[in-house]
């Protein structure tokens, strides 16, 4: 069975606290916490005061992804802050400067990801595999919801693990974009374990049964 984590980026954030909550009751998973500062992507979300926040109004998993520029200037504060599993980009710093972020996720017990941009080969992944629980393949380029699936990510997903079967076996895959009840299957035959879903959960007539459709 796949996890759900609806992503927030899709949700009303006059409302939020009252968004999560549905989440909470729909039978989802983890919450998903998209992290942008305009400069790694074209755009702004929530930051560590929000995290905060939304830590304070629920006990469910937060999957953080950040999408910044040299995340290893903030991983400690995001793991402080709430996060209990927090993901960072390849193409975000260094190699060194990401292995080093990545062993200071998991010195503070949280669960430590790495996360590739559409245009970004399985192998970019290589370095990081034994440092991660989750490996994150983005499904449409990050920055904005709403975007179509691109489904020529499905064989990147399939190399990636079939290589983590191979090194570390325990760490999960995770989709993000354009996931709904059509594209989540696909994911599904490909590896994926975690499905994030934004706008496609919030307009979903009925979320719990929609959650139960992706759950499978």
């Amino acid at each position: 069975m796949a996890k759900v984590a609806p992503s927030i980026l899709a949700a009303d954030f006059v409302n939020l606290e009252r968004d999560i909550h549905d989440i909470e009751k729909n039978g989802a998973d983890w919450i998903h916490v998209d992290v942008m500062d305009g400069t790694f992507v074209p755009n702004f979300s929530f930051g560590l005061p929000a995290l905060k926040a939304i830590r304070d109004v629920t006990d469910m998993t937060l999957d953080v992804h950040l999408m910044i520029e040299r995340p290893i200037r903030y991983v400690e504060r995001f793991v402080a802050a709430g996060a209990d599993w927090l993901t960072i980009h390849v193409e975000a710093d260094s190699r060194e400067n990401n292995v080093k972020a990545l062993e200071m996720i998991r010195s503070m017990g949280c669960r430590a990801g790495i996360s590739l941009k559409p245009g970004t080969k399985a192998e970019e992944a290589e370095p990081y595999l034994s440092l991660c629980d989750l490996i994150l393949v983005m499904t449409v380029q990050p920055g904005f919801g709403g975007q179509k699936f691109k489904e020529d990510m499905m064989p990147k997903l399939r190399a990636l693990r079939s290589r983590l079967d191979e090194v570390n076996p325990g760490c999960v895959l995770s989709v993000d974009g354009g996931i709904d009840g059509h594209t989540a299957p696909v994911c599904k035959a490909s590896g994926a374990e975690i499905l994030v879903t934004g706008s496609a959960y919030f307009k979903a007539s009925d979320r719990k049964a929609y959650v139960r459709e992706l759950q499978g």
